[in-house]
């Protein structure tokens, strides 16, 4: 095993790519979708369940860890890897997208964001150097940098300022975080949906040399072909050795549009969510199991798939069970997105690395534009 970060092309198709990211905690297979773990916990998963999917990386949420149980508490107790049972990589987000979204009296400065906790109302400062500390205490593998998101649209001056803010705090996170063997920070491009601005912050970012690089400021109510025209402007001013993560996406389509344009990472509460809700990601496209028609089907959701929550309950139960409310649907569900994510990946994967890429995106868009009766 490594003892240090790396990133590895192994193919490419177009675009888009497939690789490796290898770290002393294990091998990151890419493109990857990293399940969200937002307070240490895949929600309705075990751990165990999480990895025998395929994932190799899940992410962890800085805001609401360090309000509960708290950065240092978890590193009292060995670290985030230990307190949730996940031996594999984590990566940990900012903070700075929950403070923006769900902190009540927050106050934007230089130096940082000063909140109050939406669970107790206790202040709270989230500096660059704050931010880096906790991830740091959490043991994450993967760091980001604290930024500024916009939600869009948005005025070009108001996405000027936040990016410009963000690539000084990217300036103090890589200061404060240093080059600590085995571990990585990434920078985050900013700039709303104005080019001029992504491919500044892009340039910019890079001259920083961060051992990764996102794009944030996306899949905030934005339309897709504005997110996808940003991931156009951006890729090219992208180093191609280095690994490149849209932050927050998305929907399966998503996923496919954007691995064909130079994504390697992605996470999303989207799967976990949806599927508490009785809607699932299948082959077949989506699937509503509040609806009436569900109440008399004695067919699983997917007999091919490899996923026993898929493969082996009746349509009736689960619709039976999202109709009660019973914690046991939301769990299946849950998982039977989460196989649905991780097979998709494993088919980009595969499919990038055989030049077969075109063939695949129709031939997965056709199987959902047909739906589940094919």
């Amino acid at each position: 095993m490594t003892t240090d970060f790396s990133f590895h092309l192994l193919g490419r198709d177009g675009a888009a790519r497939t690789g490796e990211i290898r770290m002393p905690r294990g091998v990151i297979r890419t493109p990857a979708f990293m399940p969200v773990g937002t307070a240490a916990t895949v929600k309705g998963m075990y751990p165990e369940q999480v990895k025998a999917l395929g994932a190799d990386v899940v992410l962890g949420n800085t805001y609401h860890l360090m309000l509960r149980p708290g950065a240092e508490r978890i590193g009292g107790l060995g670290g985030l890897h230990k307190f949730m049972n996940w031996p594999h990589p984590i990566l940990t987000d900012s903070g700075g997208f929950q403070v923006m979204s769900l902190a009540q009296l927050r106050k934007l400065t230089e130096e940082g964001v000063a909140f109050q906790s939406h669970i107790d109302g206790s202040r709270h400062m989230l500096s660059p150097e704050r931010s880096v500390e906790i991830q740091n205490l959490l043991g994450s593998d993967i760091v980001m940098q604290l930024d500024e998101c916009v939600s869009l649209p948005c005025e070009d001056k108001v996405a000027e300022k936040a990016m410009r803010l963000s690539l000084r705090w990217a300036e103090r996170c890589k200061a404060a975080f240093g080059n600590p063997a085995g571990r990585a920070l990434f920078g985050i491009v900013q700039g709303g949906a104005v080019p001029a601005l992504r491919v500044e912050s892009a340039r910019s970012l890079v001259e920083m040399d961060f051992k990764g690089y996102a794009i944030g400021g996306l899949a905030v109510g934005e339309p897709q072909e504005i997110m996808l025209a940003m991931i156009e402007t951006v890729e090219p001013h992208l180093p191609t050795d280095k690994p490149r993560y849209l932050m927050g996406v998305g929907t399966p389509d998503d996923l496919v549009e954007s691995v064909s344009r130079g994504i390697d990472m992605f996470d999303c509460v989207m799967p976990t969510r949806a599927g508490r809700h009785g809607q699932i990601f299948t082959r077949f496209g989506r699937m509503n199991l509040r609806n009436a028609k569900h109440a008399d089907d004695p067919r699983p959701i997917d007999p091919k798939s490899s996923c026993p929550a898929a493969n082996s309950y009746a349509r009736a139960y689960l619709h039976h069970l999202v109709k009660a409310d019973e914690m046991l649907g939301k769990m299946l569900l849950t998982w039977v997105n989460l196989a649905y994510y991780q097979e998709l990946m494993a088919g980009l994967r595969g499919a990038i690395a055989e030049g077969r890429l075109t063939d695949f995106v129709a031939q997965t868009k056709e199987a959902w534009a047909r739906g589940e009766e094919a």
